[in-house]
């Protein structure tokens, strides 16, 4: 698990530092500041299980929103053809930059459901 937790760590910082020249990095920057410190403190062998859930419960409804909004996830697979989000870095098309925004939240919170059943087994064995 340390070597996960380092690997995101890495991951969402680098993911942080991306969203400088995004038009919304006051959102973005904090999100994936919080996931990398969760992994941080994971990687010190720091479980915070509610901390865990807080993120995966304001990632998830963001997903959500993310998921049915204009231009959104549902938008790009219906009516653009879940056209290629990742041939070029630049979003020119509002439903690229929504989608890439919904799988980012996706992967934290994968991660931090990961890390919160781990820290629940961990708990449990010590």
């Amino acid at each position: 698990m340390k070597v996960f937790n380092l690997i995101f760590c890495l991951l969402f910082v680098f993911s942080a530092a991306l969203q400088y020249n995004d038009p919304d990095p006051y959102l973005w920057i904090p999100i994936y500041m919080y996931g990398a410190l969760l992994c941080w403190l994971a990687f010190s062998n720091k479980y915070y299980p509610k901390a865990y859930l807080i993120g995966i419960f304001i990632y998830l409804a963001y997903a959500i929103y993310l998921f049915f909004a204009k231009d959104g996830v549902l938008d790009w697979v219906n009516k653009h053809n879940a056209e290629d989000i990742a041939s070029t870095m630049k979003a020119e098309k509002p439903w690229i930059e929504e989608t890439r925004e919904f799988f980012g939240l996706i992967i934290l919170i994968l991660v931090l459901t990961i890390n919160f059943f781990y820290s629940k087994k961990r708990k449990l064995i010590t």
